[in-house]
């Protein structure tokens, strides 16, 4: 959906002797706050020094929730990057659209599914998940498939793909609540040209990592049975759990749910990889190194600085929802227009070729 999910809208990335000193030296040098600490009372165990203890992340920017608008007949989206998408700051992500819960009566006898009709993609990936309802996506590789609640669409575009995205079947016949999102992975100019591709990756397949109270020691959890929510791993890594995803660069994608109000959880993230945190339902505050916090409001987005390797997160309501990303940044230009997103704007001229030359989408 691109403000569209994606779809066609235009959005304007003796040596021996000399190493075993230097050793010996650094060796000590790390040793004398705790060696003083023993001094005083040896009764007490060494604390972790500053250094040795991750930094809490800080906030850069919380940006609000942004007007929805109707993308086909189908989805009706908040852009949730806004001005920010399509740049560096968010790299390997690109742009984000959120439909929230929205009640679909059912269609009429011989009415097809609302949606979006048939359009291209090159040279990112699309990932979409929803939360209620159904999604269902072909392609001009031959994939078909319906997302329900709970499950992700990952595709590849690649090189080229043709596709289209509208409700299920039987979602359709019947009605309901649809809730879902689509998020915009850019990929790395050496893949930019890979095989198109897709995954179906099914709730059952997707980890849920349970979550506790978070200690004094930031990166840490209080020794507390109790689980004050859990953590869905749907690509990276949390706490040593694998995603089920398959990335061409290093991504993380959690969905994260905390369970009662004013709990705060601490949330270990990758220190060197870009960190945006979005509320799906409720609010949170996000606290910094100062212990200042920053609340973040419904359908709102909070960037973070990429420094400190924890995000400690107070929640304000029960059951709230984030969604938590990021990843290695590429580093590399960002060229996108509608459907394309390349290094430069000839390789975009490229791809509008292609597509029109119908070389394109197999």
């Amino acid at each position: 959906m691109a403000n569209d999910l994606g779809l066609g809208l235009t959005h304007k990335s003796p040596l021996k002797s000399t190493i075993v000193s230097s050793l010996l030296l650094l060796l000590s040098l790390q040793l004398i706050p705790h060696v003083n600490s023993l001094a005083q009372n040896s009764s007490t165990k060494p604390s972790f020094t500053m250094s040795s203890k991750p930094l809490l992340r800080s906030i850069k920017q919380v940006l609000p929730a942004t007007p929805k608008h109707w993308v086909g007949d189908g989805f009706h989206v908040h852009p949730v990057f806004a001005s920010k998408a399509f740049t560096e700051e968010l790299s390997p992500f690109l742009m984000f659209d959120y439909g929230p819960p929205t009640h679909f009566p059912p269609i009429n006898a011989g009415q097809n599914p609302r949606g979006v009709g048939r359009h291209p993609h090159r040279g990112f990936e699309t990932v979409t998940v929803a939360f209620q309802g159904e999604v269902e996506h072909a392609d001009s590789v031959g994939n078909r498939d319906v997302i329900r609640a709970g499950d992700v669409q990952w595709m590849t575009a690649g090189r080229g793909i043709i596709h289209e995205e509208y409700h299920g079947r039987e979602f359709s016949e019947t009605g309901g609540v649809l809730e879902m999102c689509q998020l915009w992975v850019n990929l790395p100019a050496e893949k930019k040209m890979t095989k198109p591709g897709y995954q179906a990756i099914l709730k059952r397949d997707i980890p849920a990592v349970e979550i506790f109270n978070a200690s004094s020691e930031a990166g840490e959890c209080a020794n507390n049975s109790e689980s004050f929510g859990k953590v869905r791993v749907i690509a990276g890594s949390f706490q040593g759990i694998k995603g089920p995803a398959s990335t061409f660069s290093p991504v993380e994608l959690w969905d994260v749910m905390i369970s009662k109000s004013n709990s705060i959880v601490d949330l270990p993230f990758p220190e060197d990889y870009s960190c945006i945190v979005f509320v799906r339902r409720g609010k949170a505050s996000i606290f910094g190194e100062t212990g200042n916090a920053y609340e973040v409001g419904p359908q709102s987005v909070a960037l973070t600085e990429r420094k400190g390797g924890v995000l400690r997160v107070k929640a304000g309501e029960d059951d709230t929802s984030l969604l938590v990303m990021g990843g290695s940044p590429l580093n590399e230009p960002i060229a996108a227009r509608g459907p394309f997103v390349m290094n430069t704007w000839d390789e975009i001229a490229q791809a509008s070729r292609d597509f029109y030359n119908g070389n394109f989408g197999s």
